[in-house]
């Protein structure tokens, strides 16, 4: 009997649930990943992807090969490639994670779905975190969470046993030709080693002062874990950075202080939660949670203030300096994330599907589930949480004082003083010649006034939330979509007043 593993955004041996089964089943087992042309063509992807993707393969064959296999990598659509397998081997059953992926993925999986039923062949899917598949209601999610969190990680499996067939594949060196990546030393590694050095170093006492300090700009990259690509590859599982937190927690061998560790584990759980909305909603994706918001922005779009925002060249340098951080390093923190969205949907009032696609290939630890969630809050489309319209002038005084970020970012503007920097616009002609930053030449006027356009925005919205049926729909978007706390009482995730340190590390932690 064969049985193919089909690995996915689950890039580990350990704590992988179909892949001891199959080895448990005493047959042979195909580890398989397939790099997908279609996938890669998708408008979230980017090579930024791939290069957090590729380190991640590779150890996974490295540890593969150690048990006696190797990761049998195929180019190609799924089912082309199980069709071509299948002619090789004889199937009997694929076993992989359940995914919770972009549009494009929840299709391809329905259709392999059919096409194994079809050829005989039983799929069996194992849950991945924490969310759960065909969720009936959100009562006791909370504890389902923790149930699956609770137990120890599975161990890795012992020996495997490759189909004679694909033995030779074990003689040559994993080739990941077709993989898109990236070139870019400044970009986070990817693979589970790192992902566990992060972890490490976290609750070795990089974590400390991470409740405050996750909301900097400066220090985020620092005292926020960094595990969130690590979690996005699946090189690393949900429960096994619970557990270790916790153990760690609990034995008081962490050097980061337990108030940090304890608000560290509650944003694990957020992580899930937002997964889960994609999860029972997957049309999110392209259309608002809040169907009533139809129409609001989705005319008009401004290209040109748009591409301004995509290249960090708004004219308001903490906007545009978290952009060109962004775009030079595929992290930025959640603060500064649920600005740049916010900044598009009031300040520019632009509809969230793009602007959502473009930071979609920025973010190197980009997971759908998560991000569409996210930015449908930060644009104010969910009906169950409160608009948060960011003053851009304001989070630069608050998160950026003497204007470090921005002078890292803006080389262009390094020469002004803190006095000036966060509004360079009103600098006198005199200024500009003292300081030589010569405005809408070195450095663009703002694209237009941030406190006209928050006004105008704040309006709009409020006027459109006015409307009759908004505050039936908002209701079913809480039934449907909301948190609750183990008591029962229902809670949403930023439903009152929402604040960025609530949800840091699950949006960029």
């Amino acid at each position: 009997m064969v049985v193919i593993v089909w690995f996915k955004r689950d890039l580990r041996i350990a704590d992988h649930a179909p892949l001891l089964a199959a080895c448990g089943s005493g047959g042979e087992v195909v580890p398989l990943y397939i790099i997908e042309p279609e996938a890669w063509a998708q408008p979230d992807a980017s090579p930024r992807h791939g290069s957090m993707l590729r380190p991640a393969l590779e150890e996974l064959d490295a540890a593969l090969r150690r048990r006696g296999s190797c990761l049998v990598v195929r180019r190609g659509e799924a089912i082309e490639v199980l069709d071509a397998l299948r002619r090789e081997v004889a199937i009997a059953a694929v076993h992989s994670h359940e995914e919770t992926g972009n549009g494009w993925s929840y299709a391809r999986d329905r259709a392999v779905a059919r096409w194994l039923r079809e050829h005989g062949i039983e799929w069996r899917e194992w849950p991945q975190g924490g969310v759960v598949r065909r969720l009936r209601s959100r009562d006791g999610w909370a504890r389902q969470w923790e149930q699956r969190m609770s137990g120890d990680p599975l161990p890795a499996p012992g020996a495997l046993r490759l189909p004679r067939a694909l033995l030779p594949l074990r003689e040559r060196s994993l080739d990941l030709g077709g993989l898109p990546l990236e070139r870019n030393d400044l970009l986070q590694a990817g693979g589970r080693i790192a992902a566990r050095d992060c972890l490490e170093s976290f609750l070795d006492g990089r974590g400390a002062g991470y409740q405050r300090g996750m909301s900097s700009p400066l220090r985020g990259a620092e005292v926020c874990s960094r595990l969130s690509v690590g979690l996005a590859t699946g090189a690393v599982s949900m429960r096994e950075v619970v557990r270790r937190t916790r153990a760690a927690r609990n034995a008081g061998e962490a050097m980061t202080p337990a108030r940090d560790l304890v608000s560290f584990d509650k944003r694990l759980h957020w992580h899930c939660h937002f997964i889960q909305k994609l999860e029972s909603q997957p049309d999110i994706e392209f259309r608002n949670v809040h169907r009533g918001f139809d129409g609001l922005r989705e005319t008009g779009f401004d290209s040109e203030a748009f591409g301004r925002w995509c290249r960090g060249e708004t004219g308001w340098p903490f906007v545009d300096a978290c952009m060109r951080s962004l775009l030079a390093t595929g992290w930025l923190n959640f603060r500064m994330r649920a600005m740049l969205v916010a900044v598009s949907s009031y300040h520019l009032w632009l509809h969230w599907r793009e602007p959502a696609l473009h930071l979609a290939r920025q973010f190197s630890d980009y997971e759908p589930g998560i991000h569409y969630s996210q930015v449908q809050m930060q644009a104010g489309v969910t009906g169950i949480n409160i608009p948060r319209i960011y003053n851009p002038v304001k989070q630069s005084l608050d998160q950026d004082p003497e204007g470090e970020f921005i002078r890292r970012w803006l080389p262009e503007l390094a020469a002004l003083p803190g006095s000036r920097i966060h509004e360079p616009w009103r600098m006198s002609s005199a200024d500009q010649r003292r300081y030589g930053v010569r405005l809408d030449a070195d450095y663009p006027l703002p694209v237009r006034d941030h406190l006209q356009a928050a006004r105008q925005a704040r309006d709009r919205l409020f006027a459109w939330r006015g409307r009759e049926g908004m505050a039936e729909q908002s209701r079913s978007v809480l039934a449907r979509h909301g948190s609750r706390r183990p008591a029962g009482r229902r809670v949403i995730a930023g439903d009152a007043a929402p604040s960025a340190s609530r949800q840091a590390d699950l949006f960029g932690g």
